[in-house]
Formats: structure tokens, sequence, C-alpha cells
């Protein structure tokens, strides 16, 4: 068992209070009973981000909408889950689904896990929607720096030139300038 499900494990054993469906889905091999979780009305969370997280593990497609929505929850740690079990998926709509999250506005509180996924994925979608999310959060006094930070660290690990401006614009800001620093830094310089 790879720590990631361990940590996942044990966090939801806890909020299924130890419960025979929970052992019994824990303990299932079978992609299809899984799938049926995925499905079936009345199951409860832990039991739909159980479930999506092993068929995701597993590199079945069919866990791929669960799996989008636990990426966009309140939940620090569903969402971290979530994008892990994504980058394992290889589906090609992981990167899209991604960049749609980081960029929405509207959820940008819940933006830094879709964030860190674009980053691992390094899929073409990843530059310019770091490049989106960074540019919104530089403005005074913006409540999200670590989705701020998350972006320039991102671009700084892709090394993409499309990110040299708006890596200049985030040194003008304290909490970002050394992160910026060194991202620049991983930027090839064009001759």
């Amino acid at each position: 068992m790879d720590e990631e499900l361990r940590s996942l494990t044990e966090r939801l054993r806890a909020e299924a209070g130890g419960s025979a469906a929970y052992e019994r889905l824990v303990a299932t091999e079978g992609p299809d009973e899984l799938a049926a979780v995925l499905t079936e009305p009345g199951q409860p969370l832990w039991a739909r981000e159980l479930a999506a997280f092993r068929l995701g593990s597993l590199g079945d497609r069919r866990a791929f909408e669960a799996l989008v929505l636990l990426l966009n929850h309140r939940d620090p740690q569903r969402c971290a889950s979530a994008a892990h079990a994504l980058a394992r998926l290889d589906d090609p709509r992981t990167a899209r689904a991604a960049a749609a999250l980081a960029t929405n506005e509207l959820r940008v509180a819940y933006a830094l896990h879709p964030v860190r996924l674009l980053v691992e994925l390094r899929a073409p979608e990843s530059v310019p929607a770091l490049i989106t999310t960074l540019r919104r959060r530089l403005t005074p006094h913006d409540p999200y720096r670590r989705v701020a930070l998350a972006c320039v660290e991102g671009l700084g690990t892709l090394g993409d030139a499309r990110a040299r401006p708006v890596l200049t614009d985030a040194l003008a800001h304290p909490a970002l300038a050394q992160a910026a620093v060194h991202a620049l830094g991983r930027i090839p310089r064009q001759r």
C-alpha cells in the first residue's frame, strides 16, 4: 500500500466510523464494484472518495468525474487525494479540468491543488493556466498568497519562457519575491 492510499484509508476509516461497508470497500479488488459505488445513489462521500481514488490509481477512467469534483472540494485533504489519483489516471481531460479549476475566480480559494496538479502534469494547458492564475493574484491585498506562491514555484519548475513577464511582476510582492527570483533563475535565457 503506497503512502497516499494509507493516509487516505486512515482518514476515511475514521469518517466511516469503521463500518462494515468501509472494510468491504477497502478489501475489494474488483474495479466494477468500485465503479458501482460512484453511480449508486445514496453513497456517502467517504465511499465515493475511496472508490474514485482506488479506480484513479488503477488508471480506470470511470473515476474521472468523481475525482474532478473532489479536486474542487472545500476540504484540502480531499483535494490532495484527488490530485494524486488524477495524476496517475492518465486521462487526457485532466489538464483541461485542472486548468479550468485553477483559473476559476469564483473557486480560487480551492485552486491550490489544481495548480500543483498542473505542474505535475506538465501539459500544454499548465503554463497558460498558471500565468493567468498568478497574474490575478498580483493585486494589492490578495488573500490567496498560497495559490500565488504555488504558481510562482510551479512556473519555475516548468521553466517556460512565457512565464518571465508575470514572474518579473511577482518580484514586486514581498511574499513572492524570493520564490520569483528562484523561478526566474530556472527559466533559460533566450539568445
